[in-house]
């Protein structure tokens, strides 16, 4: 049987992590070939979703399969922190294979979903990236491998999700998440979230941690040092920076809170990165 119609046929056709400054525009009009899976990491932009070119913010994820039409445009928008700037970041995977047919046709696929900015899942992200770029001869298969992973958390993902939605408070509390979610980079605060679903501070603050096992300030720092270490690892920014549109006040409590939870500083971790690729 050739390795194209096997039933555990999945390949990587090409990935990466492109990041936009400028405008952009990426089209298929007659249709895609291969599926698309797209994630949306930082800034904004718009998509065509269901035949709707929609805002697509971080956290939004994009899933085509062959023959959808595709529509990318990065162009000046308001951003999280109220700026109005040409900014936007995001991983993609161009994939192919029986495998991912069988994967796409086994429950509803939205083109567009939004799950959480995880350190999990930004960790995923970025080694299913690299290892394409890094892909040679027999090791190809990792990286296949790798997307099957993705494509499996994301499955469970949208099912949790799903799960929640049917839950009166648990519901309430993936809405504080979601909130949370988008509004990371931004000034926060408890009032905010809980009014967001229409409870008292107190309720909503124990509620959150009853469900997800931390507070909503955990949660909050825990997405910023997670956007945080992705700008180190792919953007030109100084630290400073980083840490300013990270959503922190302080840039010395940004490298303790950083240091705390990765073991070593920014400026070394960022180091620690270079020598890596080299």
């Amino acid at each position: 049987m050739p390795k194209e119609l096997s039933p555990t046929f999945c390949e990587v056709l090409s990935a990466g992590y492109t990041h936009h400054t400028k405008p952009f525009q990426a089209a298929s009009r007659k249709g895609l070939r291969n599926y698309l899976i797209r994630f949306q990491t930082e800034g904004r932009c718009r998509a065509l979703v269901n035949g709707q070119l929609e805002l697509i913010q971080p956290g939004d994820l994009l899933m085509y399969k062959p023959g959808d039409i595709y529509d990318l445009r990065v162009d000046t928008e308001q951003q999280a922190n109220g700026e109005t700037a040409v900014f936007s970041g995001d991983y993609y995977f161009f994939c192919r294979g029986s495998w991912l047919d069988q994967w796409w046709n086994k429950s509803p696929k939205p083109q567009k979903a939004h799950i959480p900015l995880s350190e999990d899942i930004l960790n995923l992200l970025r080694h299913a990236s690299l290892e394409q770029q890094r892909v040679k001869g027999r090791y190809k298969e990792i990286s296949d491998y790798y997307l099957r992973i993705l494509c499996l958390s994301i499955e469970r993902i949208l099912s949790e999700q799903q799960f929640y939605s049917t839950k009166g408070k648990s519901f309430l509390a993936v809405q504080m998440k979601s909130y949370i979610e988008e509004h990371a980079l931004t000034p926060i605060r408890l009032e905010d979230v809980a009014q967001h679903v229409g409870l008292s501070v107190s309720r909503a603050v124990h509620l959150f941690k009853s469900i997800f096992g931390q507070s909503i300030m955990q949660y909050t720092l825990q997405i910023r040092l997670s956007i945080a270490r992705e700008r180190i690892l792919f953007s030109k920014m100084s630290l400073e920076q980083i840490a300013e549109a990270s959503g922190f006040n302080s840039y010395t409590y940004f490298y303790r809170m950083f240091k705390s939870r990765y073991g070593m500083s920014p400026k070394a971790f960022r180091h620690a990165d270079s020598e890596e690729q080299d």
